[in-house]
């Protein structure tokens, strides 16, 4: 095993050690080296890190070489949420059009496929996937990540996910405790309220996760939300009531608890990421998410004399915090056992686009000829939330210029978005796609102007498909991932 740097006393190491930090670059920098030989024990990958398969691959073994069994954690959701694919968009769809086609095996394969890309680059953790359900449609940030409203199937699919995932030999965070998707509010941007009684959380929210829990989670992921009905004063991520009486308590886990980003304003702007940290801590995380947005060697060295000092001071209990150091080096000896004995042959490295095929929805009022000139694609672009993120591409206009070459494309948003495509489109065939039109009233109108002026002009619903369908064809492709994108061009063009 890693031999420690002399002179680290065991509190520093086990601050170190619940600590989950990012960093920049696309190596190691000497920092993040040094950290891990006084203690650190985990880092969290995002997509600034990650060039190419071949790339992460001498990353993570860069990161080994100063210590064998760290955790390497990602927030790989497949579909929307990508990392490992962020500048082309992702080979998997996404929850949301895994629930549409409700087959749990089907879930099972994406998720071991996925897991098995993950273990091949040296990644052994992954943020997910997510357990919300999506109770409400006007959910800013959770939306296609979730696989759907209906309890009972995100929890099907929640514990197919984590079976899948594991079976790779990569260990499940199954997130957002206690459920983040009856929110109107993002936690990266404020702090979220669930005002519902005990009763409807115990029924709907918690349902995917003690599925998750059955299904074996090496780890769960809390929320940055208020839920008044469990915890009236703390968000769930500083809740003792939330984290350790009910998650650990009334629900029997007995794995992981990660925080969500402590830079999410839900945490910083109210409590301070020092602060915050203690507190979650205290009330039973073990381990800090830090580093989507504070990436560097003083943000390690804040949150870990934070701690320090909180047990120092008597308002952090010592065998707390090494209880939640034990844990993190628990799930590293899982991982490497996991990896050891996991089964990675029979591989399907197509099941993401055959899921994304099979997700797509068709709505025509008569039938459609597929389209064999080069069309006009006009995406209706909404602002990406900060968990999507804006580098990554998405539409259908890449895969119908490979169809059908010649294809051009421009980019909406505003009062006056369907005269300026209209504009922009000429005499070309209009495909307008959206995404979430049922939240962007500027969406909705701009599809009345275009459909108005030329009735034949097909949709591409890549949100949540809560708008009724129109247009001479409507697909629904559940997810905005590059595979998803690729079935609705086959089908547009007839390929």
């Amino acid at each position: 095993m890693t031999t420690l740097a002399s002179g680290t006393d065991t509190l520093t190491r086990d601050a170190l050690t619940v600590l989950q930090p990012g960093f920049a670059g696309t190596s190691a920098p000497d920092w993040l080296l040094r950290r891990l030989g006084e203690g650190l024990a985990s880092v969290g990958l995002f997509g600034r890190n990650i060039a190419s398969p071949e790339q992460l691959a001498a990353l993570t073994a860069q990161l080994r070489t100063e210590r064998d069994d760290v955790l390497v954690a990602i927030d790989e959701e497949g579909g929307d949420v990508t990392r490992l694919e962020v500048r082309t968009g992702s080979s998997f769809p996404g929850n949301h059009a895994l629930g549409a086609v409700d087959d749990t095996d089907l879930t099972r394969q994406v998720a071991f496929e996925l897991g098995r890309r993950l273990a091949a680059c040296g990644v052994d953790f992954n943020w997910a996937p997510s357990a919300d359900v999506n109770s409400n449609p006007g959910n800013p940030v959770i939306g296609v990540r979730s696989f759907g409203a209906d309890p009972d199937l995100v929890a099907r699919h929640t514990a197919a996910y984590v079976s899948g995932l594991q079976a790779a030999g990569v260990a499940a965070c199954t997130k957002h405790f206690p459920g983040h998707g009856d929110t109107a509010v993002d936690s990266h941007l404020a702090l979220p309220r669930i005002a519902v009684d005990p009763a409807v959380l115990a029924e709907r929210e918690l349902a995917p996760f003690r599925a998750a829990i059955a299904a074996g989670s090496r780890a769960v992921m809390s929320a940055h939300i208020l839920v008044p009905a469990l915890d009236p004063n703390h968000p769930a991520t500083l809740s003792h009531r939330i984290l350790t009486d009910l998650l650990r308590g009334e629900l029997g886990y007995g794995g992981l608890i990660v925080t969500d980003g402590m830079e999410m304003q839900a945490i910083a702007g109210t409590y301070g990421i020092e602060h915050g940290s203690v507190l979650a801590i205290a009330a039973g995380a073990d381990a800090i998410c830090v580093g989507g947005g504070l990436a560097d060697d003083e943000t390690v060295r804040r949150l870990r004399d934070a701690l320090v000092a909180a047990v120092r001071a008597g308002d952090l209990p010592e065998e707390r915090l090494a209880d939640a150091a034990e844990r993190v080096r628990a799930l590293a000896r899982w991982t490497a056992s996991a990896a050891a004995s996991a089964d990675r042959t029979g591989a399907h490295t197509d099941i993401g686009l055959v899921a994304a095929r099979r997700a797509l929805r068709r709505t025509a009022g008569a039938p459609v000829t597929p389209l064999t000139d080069a069309p006009y694609v006009a995406a209706l672009t909404p602002v990406a939330n900060i968990a999507v993120g804006d580098e990554t591409p998405w539409g259908v206009a890449a895969e119908l210029a490979r169809l059908l070459p010649g294809t051009e494309t421009g980019s909406f948003a505003g009062e006056d978005a369907g005269h300026a495509a209209l504009i922009a489109a000429g005499e070309r065939r209009i495909v307008a796609v959206v995404r979430d039109e049922h939240r962007h009233p500027w969406m909705t109108a701009a599809l009345d102007t275009l459909l108005a002026a030329r009735p034949d002009t097909v949709v591409v619903e890549m949100g949540v498909p809560q708008a009724p369908p129109r247009g001479a064809l409507h697909l629904a492709t559940h997810g905005a991932a590059r595979v998803c994108g690729r079935a609705a061009a086959e089908v547009i063009a007839g390929a």
